[in-house]
């Protein structure tokens, strides 16, 4: 639970067996990814800890710091500097980190996977036909490499190139807005084009998709831009709005909670970080291309995902675009290496996982409303994709906890 102060014995049951512990949560409030990893600690406490949360503590100079005087249990915190760190770690107390801008073996963190959300990536903009890749982030102290190296790895484990930003200045160097806009605009002019361009986070794709806009280079048609996290005001304000990955912030701060925790009753620290996978796209217009030459096979693509909630089946296509069956199969499988059937399921579970997360919604809402007969149709596809029952993906989903990840 969250308060300002400490509640009394007598008006809290939880603290009858004993005075509330104390932590803090040093984790920003003005970042869209910093307040859902709140919202999972919170939601951890509020189910399974009597806790008191101090949220974001801050000094005259608004840099995060613990209280005066503050005795506390446990700090969960997202440190950038060194500096900050060996500060936490001098408290003596179980201490959690959330980020791996600054890391230390010694401290238990809980990270995303960046390999798992590199795999996301990947799998987001072949689906769109796109063979050039690159990855914008701007030399700075704000980021660690670990986005870049993860997406790096996973091209060349298949062979294709990752022309990353190196713009030739040191980072924490100070440019002007325009000279930061002229380095970015020559690096995009000189890639191969259409190329998809991963992004480190909502704030960078939104600069890009400003730079693009400024110099008159089309997205999504030329520069695909795809966000690494997802800030809803950052990927909706952008033009166009941004397609960005939806990293799991929530349950990041539920299994930094729990390890806490557990930390706190004497258990030994983790030796590795706990990786937490993605949980998908957020698909927008900035990656809305497809990037292939078959204008046959791009309208079929295009007729499923506008019409794949209405429940069509592969003759439908075939009624709209003039091919043949086997045609239309080969060239599936040579594009996208599944048939249509399976794309058009692709995009109506792709939905369904979006429609699970509105509380307002039933499951055989949901389920009509992605193109299924029934609940019971659309369960027994969902299940055999995730492993899990769509009202069990969505407790999870609505809790903070794990989720699997769809696997079509």
């Amino acid at each position: 639970m969250i308060e300002q102060e400490p509640t009394t014995p007598s008006s809290d049951p939880r603290s009858l067996s004993g005075v509330l512990k104390q932590i803090a949560v040093l984790v920003e409030t003005d970042t869209s990814s910093g307040c859902r990893i709140i919202r999972g600690i919170a939601n951890y406490a509020e189910r399974n800890a009597d806790w008191h949360l101090v949220i974001d503590p801050r000094d005259h100079n608004h840099r995060p710091i613990l209280p005066d005087a503050w005795h506390g249990d446990g700090i969960i915190a997202r440190p950038t500097s060194q500096q900050q760190l060996d500060m936490l770690r001098g408290s003596g107390l179980p201490l959690v980190n959330v980020d791996d801008l600054v890391a230390d073996e010694r401290v238990p963190s809980v990270l995303t996977d960046e390999a798992q959300l590199a795999e996301v990536a990947l799998g987001h903009l072949l689906d769109r036909g796109f063979r050039e890749f690159a990855y914008f982030a701007p030399p700075s102290l704000e980021y660690s490499k670990r986005r870049r190296d993860a997406f790096a790895a996973r091209l060349e484990r298949d062979g294709w190139p990752c022309h990353v930003y190196k713009p030739g200045y040191r980072a924490g160097r100070r440019l002007g807005w325009g000279e930061q806009q002229r380095r970015v605009e020559r690096w995009i002019r000189k890639l191969p084009h259409p190329i998809a361009i991963l992004a480190v986070d909502a704030t960078r794709a939104r600069q890009l998709a400003e730079i693009c806009q400024l110099a008159g280079i089309r997205v999504p048609d030329d520069v695909a831009i795809l966000a690494g996290n997802h800030d809803e005001l950052m990927c909706d304000v952008s033009t166009p709005p941004l397609s960005s990955i939806n990293v799991a912030s929530e349950r990041i701060g539920h299994d930094a909670a729990h390890a806490l925790s557990q930390l706190m009753t004497g258990a030994a620290p983790p030796l590795d970080p706990l990786l937490v996978p993605p949980r998908g796209v957020n698909s927008r217009q900035s990656t809305d291309l497809l990037a292939i030459d078959d204008e046959e096979i791009v309208d079929a693509l295009r007729f499923i995902r506008n019409n794949a909630h209405r429940g069509i089946v592969v003759e439908d296509i075939l009624r709209q675009v003039p091919i043949s069956r086997r045609s239309l199969e080969i060239q599936f499988r040579k594009y996208l290496g599944r048939s249509p059937a399976r794309e058009i399921r692709r995009v109506q579970l792709e939905r369904s996982r979006d429609l699970l997360a509105r509380r307002e919604l039933s499951i055989t809402e949901v389920a009509l409303a992605c193109g299924f007969a029934n609940a019971t149709r659309f369960g027994v596809a969902f299940k055999k994709d995730t492993g899990k029952t769509p009202y069990a993906f969505r407790k999870e989903l609505l809790a903070g906890q794990p989720t699997s990840r769809l696997n079509i």
